[in-house]
């Protein structure tokens, strides 16, 4: 027997070692045309074959969007985690959801008979008209991957916008905007190369307790010693101000923690004081100032200590007499007071 021969015995047939077999591969798109003719095969005549491909498209869109999400919840904790940013652990998020969709899309773009170059065609050919109309939205997403690496303010954090007076809590910081919550209880988004510009001050940074200064002047007449006393008395008995522990740390300078009334200058009506104390809480500034000034207020006048208003005093001369005055009437010198002028001849 010749080797590629077959031979048959018995209903059974053996193969020469002459012959090869070619393995089947199998592709991503094979796997999924094969899917669709499965069910094809499955419905009834009357539903097109197109309706079966669009049909299993908008099922695994459906499933990439649950799939993502489920993602998100398995991994979600883990991620939060390891990055300890809530703002950076929402950017990884987003971008894992993000590419458990474009999964989902290519897919079904593959069963609705788009290929790979097709694609890449189209975005060859649109990436010009789409590249003018993206350039803010690129230049946006730069700045935001700036915002989250030099961490200028925390999902959290209580800022303010210089140029607005504007204070709020940080809600949401994407690669495209960030979300301010303000205290007037509004949203406001800001793109992130419209804020990298600005100047933020942040409240929450390092520490929330925040300095607060209260200017204000007592007579020369009243105790000095007993008005200091009176005004830090009052801002201790406030809720919301510390009133004692270890000095706060602002760099390498080191202040007192309980409210401390200070000897600024000596004005020209009266001795210039200034009381400098700490607030809680950044959101509550502006009660807490008021408060310390209501009881600043009350306390000073219960004492003998005035607070002086701005007044003049004028002094009169006891000397008196009388200043000759010389006139002038059309352009010409007249005679001194209480004369007639001179008549003059044409």
């Amino acid at each position: 027997m010749t080797p590629g021969s077959v031979s048959q015995d018995g209903g059974t047939t053996t193969a020469g070692s002459g012959t090869t077999s070619a393995p089947e591969t199998t592709t991503a798109s094979g796997a999924t045309e094969d899917g669709v003719r499965f069910i094809d095969q499955l419905l009834p005549d009357a539903v097109p074959h197109v309706a079966v491909e669009y049909g299993m498209a908008v099922v695994i869109l459906v499933l990439g969007w649950y799939g993502s999400k489920l993602v998100i919840r398995l991994f979600g904790r883990t991620i939060a985690r390891r990055i300890q940013r809530p703002s950076i652990t929402q950017t990884v998020l987003r971008s894992v959801r993000l590419a458990v969709m474009l999964v989902a899309v290519g897919i079904a773009l593959s069963i609705v008979g788009f290929r790979g170059s097709d694609i890449l065609l189209s975005v060859g050919v649109f990436s010009a008209v789409l590249g003018i109309v993206l350039a803010p939205i690129v230049g946006s997403i730069i700045n935001g991957v700036f915002v989250l690496a030099d961490q200028p303010y925390e999902i959290g954090d209580m800022i303010e916008i210089s140029d607005t007076n504007t204070r709020g809590f940080v809600e949401d910081i994407t690669i495209r905007y960030t979300k301010i919550f303000t205290l007037d209880n509004t949203f406001i988004v800001i793109s992130n190369s419209s804020i990298r510009e600005r100047d933020i001050v942040n409240y929450s940074a390092e520490d929330e307790r925040t300095r607060l200064s209260l200017e204000l002047t007592v007579t020369y007449e009243g105790d000095l010693e007993e008005a200091r006393k009176l005004v830090e008395d009052a801002a201790k008995g406030i809720d919301g101000v510390i009133t004692g522990g270890p000095d706060i740390r602002i760099g390498s300078a080191r202040y007192p923690a309980a409210p401390t009334c200070y000897i600024e200058e000596y004005a020209d009506h009266g001795v210039q004081l200034v009381l400098r104390y700490w607030a809680k809480e950044p959101y509550k500034l502006l009660t807490v100032r008021s408060k310390v000034n209501e009881r600043v207020w009350a306390q000073l006048d219960d004492a003998d200590v005035h607070i002086p208003y701005p007044h003049s005093h004028v002094v009169f001369d006891e000397t008196s007499g009388s200043l000759p005055v010389e006139m002038q009437r059309d352009g010409q010198p007249s005679g001194r007071a209480g004369q007639a002028p001179e008549e003059r001849e044409d």
